[in-house]
């Protein structure tokens, strides 16, 4: 049996206040695959929210990371390292920020911009510059490229969404017709938005990227940040053309 699991992990954020990620776990008779992982040190958050959903996360199969954001793929190396049997999945163009070959693009993103701050500015963003340079790499074991589809699961394919960051990819699941979006939308109050532009490397692409998705037939939307939306998601999405 094919099954679509949304996890819902709340944690506090810096501040204090309340945050949500929404990984999802992908599942049939003999494959477990999660779709992101993360902050660092989140494995154990994940375990007890995939337990609150009567799952044990020691049968994963497989990670896919759809970008390399310490959001997404903090907890990786923690994840390897307690069951290295999960096979590590990202995009062809991640997999060297993944594994450290080249240092992440948010990191220089924020290293390029420091000059222009002010002193304050420059304070926050030392700290986020350590938390970025201090991620666990990890090696990927299998490249991912668009259009890649894996008969698990009720039909898996691997979409390249490149704009939020250059290799970012979405996830459709055939069965289900249900799209896995990473970061190239969001729900904000309800609300389907794009990428954060402060966050989107290149805004001219992360639009065309949805306009892509208006290939696929999809009934159902899944954001890492803001959760489910099924409202009218063709015509969702078509407004952002």
């Amino acid at each position: 049996m094919n099954k679509v699991t949304i996890l819902e992990v709340e944690f506090e954020d810096h501040t204090g206040g309340k945050r949500i990620i929404y990984p999802v776990i992908v599942s049939d008779e003999r494959e477990m695959i999660l779709i992101d992982c993360g902050y660092p040190a989140f494995l154990s958050v994940i375990q007890a929210a995939a337990q609150a959903k009567s799952i044990d996360i020691s049968h994963l199969t497989k990670i896919i990371i759809t970008h390399h954001d310490f959001d997404h793929m903090g907890a990786l190396a923690e994840f390897k390292r307690i069951y290295p049997h999960i096979e590590i999945m990202a995009s062809i163009d991640d997999e060297k920020y993944i594994s450290g070959k080249e240092k992440s693009l948010r990191l220089q993103q924020l290293e390029s911009a420091y000059d222009t701050l002010t002193a304050e500015q420059k304070s926050i963003s030392k700290k986020m510059q350590q938390i970025l340079a201090s991620v666990e790499k990890v090696e990927v074991d299998k490249k991912l490229q668009d259009k890649d589809w894996f008969p698990c699961c009720g039909g898996v394919e691997i979409v390249a969404t490149p704009g939020h960051m250059p290799g970012h990819i979405s996830v459709y699941l055939n069965e289900s017709k249900t799209l896995i979006t990473g970061d190239v939308l969001v729900l904000e109050n309800g609300e389907l938005i794009g990428a954060n532009p402060q966050y989107t490397l290149d805004m001219a692409t992360a639009q065309k990227s949805i306009k892509k998705l208006l290939n696929y037939p999809i009934d159902r939307l899944i954001c890492y940040h803001g959760g489910v939306y099924e409202k009218n998601v063709k015509e969702s999405l078509q407004k952002f053309i």
